[in-house]
């Protein structure tokens, strides 16, 4: 094991970054003020990357200590744009989920605490039971969410509209694929050029992609460990491969472009593209050294992303 990095102050910090790492640092009281706010690790352990030589373990030659907060703050509010996108898919999961659902079976709450209304296959065996109990402890036992203590209260039964609510994401992909085919499907048609299978492996996809923005970690170079599946916008954006594999847009954050292309509306999607351009210029402008070609790189961009508006199936 190597030896145990020693404490270091502020100033120490400061002094190893401008000393032994070659890092231009104009401003030494704000530089500190900001890795009191930040911290070391999450700062320049988080985005140095782009900055560093691996070799001589010092960084390219004119890379400032402000070049580096330039993409955090880059990644922090591409954070919150990336957020606000998936929460808008997954409200519509929500709903969906319940209308049809309640419209197969009923609204009563023994309909959802039903094993048997749902798709009981070798694969999802296991994972029936263990959503089950998730839903049947909100139904009858939470009391943190008042709307669910006031509809147990008041009718003695908590619908699954309500109910919905009350779960994350990743318990919204899991019910979503743990339904009959048939409500599946119906689901799945209200987003144009997707199967029940493909929604699957959006939700999936999305879901670790939410949890990386809801916990504050590193964004833009995250890529994840599930692919998702190859879609006409690969083939129409001419997405380059190394045999019969697209090298973009399978599992980095462009993947969640793809998602977001099939999964908003039209409306929702051009706000969003407009949002992320915006923000794509206002770095390259705050940092000589990050340019935008840089962050479309490490993002798993194609140079023609923008060209997504011209396709969808």
């Amino acid at each position: 094991m190597k030896p145990i990095k020693p404490f270091l102050t502020y100033a120490q910090q400061i002094q190893h970054l401008t000393t032994n790492k070659a890092l231009a640092i104009k401003d030494a009281g704000a530089a500190e003020e900001s890795l009191k706010k930040i911290s070391y690790y999450a700062l320049i352990g988080g985005y140095k990357d782009l900055f560093y030589d691996k070799m001589s373990r010092t960084y390219l030659k004119g890379t400032t200590f402000d070049d580096i907060l330039v993409l955090y703050y880059f990644d922090d509010a591409l954070r919150d744009l990336v957020f606000k996108y998936i929460r808008i898919i997954e409200q519509e999961m929500r709903s969906h989920i319940s209308y049809h659902f309640c419209e197969t079976y009923s609204n009563i709450q023994s309909a959802y605490l039903n094993k048997n209304n749902y798709c009981n296959t070798k694969h999802s065996k296991a994972s029936i039971p263990t959503l089950i109990n998730i839903l049947d402890y909100t139904a009858n036992k939470d009391t943190e969410h008042e709307y669910i203590v006031y509809q147990r209260k008041m009718y003695g039964n908590v619908p699954l509209y309500a109910l919905m609510k009350t779960l994350t994401l990743g318990q919204t992909s899991k019910m979503y694929s743990l339904l009959s085919p048939s409500i599946k499907t119906r689901i799945s048609q209200h987003f144009s050029g997707v199967n029940q299978l493909e929604l699957s492996m959006y939700l999936r996809l999305l879901t670790h992609f939410r949890n990386v923005c809801a916990h504050n970690e590193r964004l833009f170079s995250y890529k994840d460990r599930y692919d998702i599946p190859d879609t006409v916008l690969h083939k129409k954006l001419r997405i380059p491969m190394r045999g019969q594999q697209y090298i973009l847009g399978k599992k980095d954050l462009f993947s969640v472009v793809i998602a977001f292309r099939y999964l908003l509306s039209n409306e929702d999607f051009i706000a969003f593209k407009k949002s992320l351009s915006a923000l794509l210029a206002k770095t390259d402008k705050n940092s000589p050294v990050l340019s935008e070609k840089m962050l479309l790189d490490s993002m798993g961009f194609p140079q023609n992303w923008k060209s997504i508006t011209k396709y969808k199936n």
